[in-house]
C-alpha cells in the first residue's frame, strides 16, 4: 500500500517539477557555438533523432541520416527575396526570434510553449544549387517527436503558399 501511495505521489510531483523547471528556463539549453555555414555546409545532423537537415545526404555514414533527411526549399527568381520571405514567416511565428540575418543566412530560435525547450533553426541560400538549405535541431533531449520536421514543413507550406 505504501508503494502505491509513493508511486502516486511521484506521478504528481515529477511532472510538476519538470513543468516548473521549464518555466524557469532550465530546459532551454545553451545556444550552440558552431552554427553557421562552413565550406558550404550547415552543421551536421544531431547524433540522436532530434534534428532535420537538407544536407543530411552529405554525411552518408551518419547514424541519423535517414531520420534527419529533409528536402531543401526550392525557389524561383531572386534567392535573396526567397530568403527574405522565410525571414518574414519566422518573424510571424509565435515564440520564434530571428537572431542572425544576412543576405544568404538566417538563424532563429524557436521555443516550445509549455516546457520552454529551445530549438535552433538555420537557413542558407545556395544560389549555385538554386535552393535554400535548412537545419532545425533540438538543443536538449534525445528525441524531438518530429517537432523539428513539423516546424520546417509548416514553414515550407507558408513559403509555397504566397
Amino acid at each position: 500500500m505504501k508503494t502505491l501511495w509513493f508511486i502516486g505521489l511521484l506521478a504528481i510531483v515529477l511532472p510538476t517539477l519538470v513543468f516548473f523547471a521549464g518555466q524557469l528556463g532550465f530546459l532551454s539549453g545553451k545556444p550552440p557555438q558552431d552554427l553557421g555555414v562552413k565550406d558550404g555546409r550547415l552543421k551536421p545532423p544531431s547524433m540522436t533523432p532530434n534534428s532535420v537537415s537538407s544536407q543530411a545526404k552529405l554525411y552518408p555514414d551518419h547514424p541519423q541520416r535517414g531520420y534527419a533527411d529533409i528536402a531543401p526549399f526550392s525557389y524561383s527568381g531572386d534567392g535573396a527575396v526567397a530568403l527574405q520571405k522565410i525571414s518574414q514567416i519566422l518573424r510571424s511565428m509565435p515564440k520564434t526570434i530571428v537572431v542572425t540575418e544576412t543576405p544568404d543566412y538566417l538563424y532563429a530560435q524557436s521555443t516550445t510553449p509549455l516546457l520552454k525547450f529551445t530549438d535552433d533553426v538555420e537557413f542558407w541560400l545556395s544560389p549555385d544549387e538554386h535552393v535554400i538549405h535548412v537545419r532545425s535541431a533540438s538543443r536538449l533531449g534525445r528525441k524531438d517527436f518530429a517537432v523539428n520536421r513539423t516546424r520546417v514543413e509548416n514553414i515550407r507550406a507558408q513559403f509555397l503558399q504566397n
